[in-house]
């Protein structure tokens, strides 16, 4: 276990420390019927607490040498499958999910932690719960709220779809290597029913756009999506910069120009 020196170029850093595992595995709240997904097990901190459940595993790894290193340790647990590939390429088709309630966990490499979370976005609602440890920096923009400088793009869309909470900090010393930075544990709870009244990806052009140049006033930074009756006649507020807009309105805006380009 020791021999697995963390590699810099996939953001390793490893959690040391048993009782921050258990703390974030009980964030979890896992009930029988739930499949459980595991981003990047590394040694299997987290996934040694998934011994002596029956519940579905599946732990996603990028390193041969973790994945070799588990299938090794964990041979006798025929619930838990480990999966040799990158989790950005890994999808849920081949997958018998139905009627399950997906729990997701994780100690997310920082260099990937935007990636994973758009891709949960694109998984709702397959994901009931989640609990990732990530960058205390970006725990912070993921719970911000309209007004504060932390509020920005991920916050707006991971909000839109999950209901969040940051629980506790972590501090650095109890990774291998430390890194320079410390870390934060944050949940995401399923928002049941969420309708945009538009596509997907309308809704992340408009909120993407506006936040691209937050210090401008929205009648500048969307002026290539709305025209200047939009920002005089609709029921929308445009003389605001994006931060200041909270996120229940960017609905409202999305669905306005979902409008628009049905018309066109």
């Amino acid at each position: 276990m020791e021999n697995i020196i963390p590699k810099k170029s996939l953001g390793q850093n490893f959690l040391i420390d048993r009782n921050i595992a258990s703390k974030i595995i009980s964030l979890l709240d896992i009930s029988p019927n739930d499949v459980l997904i595991e981003i990047g097990p590394g040694k299997g901190i987290l996934t040694q607490f998934f011994f002596e459940l029956k519940n579905t595993v599946y732990a996603i790894e990028i390193d041969k040498r973790c994945v070799e290193y588990l299938n090794d340790t964990l041979k006798k647990y025929s619930h838990i499958n480990i999966i040799h590939q990158n989790f950005l390429d890994w999808t849920l088709e081949k997958q018998n999910f139905v009627k399950k309630e997906l729990k997701w966990v994780g100690n997310l490499p920082y260099n990937i932690t935007s990636s994973v979370l758009f891709k949960l976005i694109d998984l709702y609602p397959q994901v009931r719960r989640a609990v990732f440890m990530v960058q205390r920096e970006v725990a912070e923009r993921i719970v911000a709220s309209h007004g504060n400088k932390d509020y920005g793009i991920l916050s707006v869309l991971v909000q839109t779809f999950y209901s969040v909470k940051k629980r506790f900090v972590v501090s650095n010393s109890v990774f291998r290597p430390k890194p320079r930075v410390d870390s934060a544990v944050i949940t995401l709870e399923c928002r049941k029913n969420v309708n945009l009244g538009c596509e997907l990806q309308t809704y992340q052009q408009v909120v993407k756009k506006a936040f691209n140049q937050r210090r401008k006033l929205l009648t500048n930074s969307l002026k290539s999506l709305f025209s200047q009756d939009d920002f005089e006649n609709q029921p929308f507020e445009f003389h605001r910069r994006a931060e200041e807009v909270p996120v229940k309105e960017w609905k409202i805006l999305s669905q306005h120009l979902h409008q628009k380009m049905i018309q066109n």
